[in-house]
């Protein structure tokens, strides 16, 4: 499965989530449905994204592969700013900037991550992040093809997301080409590892990666801070 926005600490809570419960669950009216994406999308992953990215890391060599990572890293941290700023968070937002100011120049071009060793640390904001604080609630799970597990609200958040991409405008078509399929395969190599731990502990992945999915998105809207789930179902 191809899974492009925050997979890391959605893995990372996959891994507390092996025991979820398949069928019932409320946020997830369309489930035999996106059992049947969640199949495509693992098999298309399994076919070509996961064989290239498992490749790309025994050859390229860890230093480089770093590079890379913080290279698209740094290119997103300007639309993380653009959201901390509209969900009123400005201090945060301003430490976005000047991460993307300093990478691009000290770090030369984003290809080394120098601001966070100066403070400045990485945030992870998004519009479907911003939608959320703005109050808007999730609506019911989805799997987008090729895109993986996300919610009727971040399925909004990512058509805004994607006109924030800086890849976007780079007015070569070969070259946006290549530099989308270059961030796949480095965000895919990054997370071989808590994939291989995934596929062996779950009895049933669909449902593990739900539960993380979910528990992840709801955390991220409240920075870490969730409230009682009887205070904000809708979120």
């Amino acid at each position: 499965m191809i899974m492009l926005r925050s997979l890391a600490g959605l893995l990372l809570l996959a891994a507390l989530s092996a025991c979820a419960t398949v069928g019932g669950n409320p946020k997830d009216p369309f489930e035999r449905y996106n059992r049947a994406m969640f199949s495509f999308n693992d098999s298309v992953d399994k076919a070509v994204v996961k064989p290239v990215a498992t490749g790309y890391r025994k050859v390229v060599p860890q230093f480089a592969r770093t590079g890379v990572t913080d290279f698209f890293s740094n290119a997103g941290d300007v639309w993380i700013g653009v959201n901390n700023v509209l969900q009123g968070k400005i201090g945060p937002g301003a430490s976005d900037f000047g991460r993307f100011a300093i990478n691009t120049t000290v770090g030369i071009g984003g290809l080394f991550d120098v601001a966070s060793k100066a403070g400045l640390h990485k945030h992870n904001e998004d519009f479907g992040q911003t939608l959320g604080r703005w109050g808007m609630g999730s609506g019911p799970y989805v799997v987008l093809p090729l895109f993986g597990p996300s919610d009727v609200r971040d399925g909004l958040g990512l058509a805004v997301d994607m006109y924030g991409n800086p890849l976007r405008y780079v007015n070569n078509v070969p070259t946006r080409n290549e530099l989308y399929g270059v961030r796949l395969v480095d965000q895919r190599a990054n997370l071989l590892d808590a994939s291989r731990l995934m596929e062996e502990a779950a009895l049933d992945p669909y449902a593990y990666v739900r539960s993380a999915y979910l528990q992840h998105r709801r955390s991220l809207v409240y920075d870490g801070h969730p409230p009682p789930k009887h205070q904000a179902i809708t979120k």
